[in-house]
């Protein structure tokens, strides 16, 4: 199983795919959220290499998590930040990891508070298995398979580093 990823050509390869898929569309349409925290960390690096016109947004999903109740507050909270409306735009939702889905339904939740997309493209540097939801993405950086004890995690902002770990 291969544990050491290279990130940075992980976003590179990422980049040029949705220049790819995105190329027939407007830039001035393309609006980038990345979801709090991994998800932003990834987005920040795709904004500067895509050049994309809108500022790079980031969402706190926090509050729209269906374990909301059963977890309580995430003590690290913070406020999502869309500065342009998303009526209309093509939105390239950006998250680290996609496990079960529920991420990014509570993300697509907020975003819809918010107004009405004309679409969302789903990116995500890293997929596992055990989807919950039919989620599924657009674009994927690499495919990680784990066994049901270990956890895989995006950390370090600075030197972005993929970190499987035991359960």
């Amino acid at each position: 199983m291969q544990t050491e990823y290279d990130v940075n050509v992980l976003i590179t390869s990422m980049a040029n795919d949705l220049l790819e898929k995105l190329k027939s569309l407007p830039k001035q349409e393309l609006y980038m959220v990345g979801i709090h925290t991994g998800g932003v960390w990834v987005a920040q690096r795709l904004h500067q290499l895509l050049q994309l016109e809108l500022p790079l947004a980031s969402l706190d999903i926090s509050f729209y998590r269906d374990d909301f109740s059963r977890i309580g507050i995430n003590p690290q909270i913070k406020p999502s930040k869309l500065s342009v409306s998303v009526d209309n735009k093509h939105i390239i939702l950006v998250d680290d990891i996609l496990h079960t889905g529920r991420t990014i339904r509570a993300a697509m939740n907020e975003i819809f508070d918010y107004g009405r997309p004309a679409s969302i493209l789903l990116s995500v540097l890293g997929e596992r298995q055990g989807r919950e939801l039919p989620i599924q993405a657009d674009i994927v950086g690499t495919h990680i398979d784990l066994t049901h004890n270990q956890h895989v995690k995006l950390t370090n902002p600075d030197h972005l580093t993929l970190q499987i770990s035991e359960i």
